[in-house]
C-alpha cells in the first residue's frame, strides 16, 4: 500500500533545528500548520505500506510482522546475551534515555533486561565531533566485543539487505563510510576499531538497543536527515524502517518489548569524507507494497 501525503518533507527537514527535541507539543503543532501534511487527523495505517511525500520522496517504510520467528527469537537472545551491559546504562537520574523512571522489568520479572546501550565501531562523544577522532563504543571495548559482534552479525546484513533494497544510495554510501574509516582507523592507530571494524557486518555505524523503555515522543538528531533508519521492534509492537526527522515515541505496555534502531551518524560520514546519499525517490513510478 501507498500512502501519499502532501508534505514537502526536504522542506520540513530544513524547518528543524539540532534544538528541536520533539518533546514540545506546541511547537510541533506551529511546524505542522507550516507544513501540513495533507489529511486530517490520524490516519491508521495497520499494513505493509510506504509513505511519500509531493514529490514522490519516499518518507518511510512500515513492514509489519516481516521477521521470521527464528529472527526474532535470535534478536532476543543477542538483547539477552548483553544483559549486563543494559544493567548497567539505567541511572537513577538526568536524561530520559537512561533515567530507571522511563524503564520497567518484562513480564513476571523473567523478560529481558531493561536498558539502553549503544553499539558502534566508530563512536564520538557528545560535543566531541570536530574536536577528537572516534572511538569503538563503551560496550564494544570489554573482553566479550567479539562475541557481541557475532551475535548480532546475521541481524546486521538483514538490516543491510533490507536497506540495499529501499535506498540504494544510503546503502553503497554506507559502505564508503566504513572502508574509509577503515583505512583512517589503521593510518591513526586507532585502538581496537580496525579489529572491531572487521567483524562489524552492518553498512550502518550504528546501532542502539532498548529494552523494556518508555519514550516521550522525540527526535534523533544523530543520524541523516535523508537516511533512512531501521528500527527494528520485537514483542508488542511491529516493525518500521523511519527517518530521524519524523517525531516518535513509545507508550508504556505489558509484555517484554525490545528494539533495535540501525542508523548511519552523519557525524561518522563527514569524518570519513562520504558526502550526502541524497533522498530515496519512487521516480516516477507507483511503488505498492504486497
Amino acid at each position: 500500500m501507498t500512502v501519499k501525503m502532501q508534505i514537502d518533507i526536504a522542506r520540513y527537514s530544513k524547518m528543524i533545528s539540532p534544538k528541536n527535541t520533539g518533546h514540545n507539543d506546541e511547537k510541533e503543532e506551529k511546524l505542522l500548520e507550516r507544513c501540513p501534511p495533507g489529511h486530517e487527523g490520524t490516519k491508521l495505517v495497520d499494513k505493509p505500506a510506504t509513505m511519500i511525500d509531493a514529490s514522490s520522496t519516499i518518507i518511510a517504510w512500515y513492514l509489519p510482522d516481516a521477521l521470521a520467528e527464528t529472527t526474532q527469537k535470535e534478536i532476543r537472545a543477542a538483547t539477552d546475551f548483553l544483559g549486563p551491559s543494559l544493567e548497567k546504562s539505567v541511572k537513577a537520574d538526568g536524561n530520559w534515555r537512561y533515567n530507571q523512571e522511563w524503564f520497567k522489568q518484562g513480564s513476571e520479572n523473567v523478560g529481558s533486561t531493561p536498558g539502553c546501550i549503544n553499539l558502534s565501531p566508530a563512536w564520538f562523544q557528545q560535543g566531541h565531533e570536530n574536536l577528537s577522532d572516534p572511538e569503538v563504543s563503551a560496550s564494544l571495548k570489554g573482553p566479550s566485543s567479539k562475541n557481541i559482534l557475532k551475535a548480532i552479525a546475521r541481524l546486521a546484513a538483514i538490516a543491510s539487505a533490507a536497506l540495499r533494497v529501499m535506498h540504494p544510495q544510503q546503502y553503497f554510501a554506507g559502505l564508503r563510510a566504513l572502508s574509509h574509516l577503515r583505512d583512517k582507523a589503521v593510518s591513526k592507530e586507532l585502538p581496537q576499531m580496525p579489529e572491531t571494524l572487521q567483524y562489524w557486518a552492518s553498512v550502518f555505524n550504528s546501532l542502539s538497543i532498548i529494552s523494556n523503555q518508555e519514550t516521550p515522543n522525540h527526535r534523533d538528531h544523530l543520524s541523516i536527515p535523508e537516511c533512512f533508519n531501521i528500527l527494528t521492534t520485537v514483542g508488542n509492537y511491529s516493525n518500521a524502517w523511519v527517518r530521524r526527522i519524523m517525531r516518535h515515541g513509545v507508550d508504556g505496555v505489558e509484555g517484554d518489548r525490545i528494539a533495535w534502531a540501525w542508523y548511519m551518524r552523519d557525524s561518522v560520514h563527514i569524518y570519513a569524507g562520504v558526502p550526502s546519499c541524497g533522498w530515496a525517490r519512487v521516480e516516477g513510478r507507483i511503488l505498492t507494497m504486497v
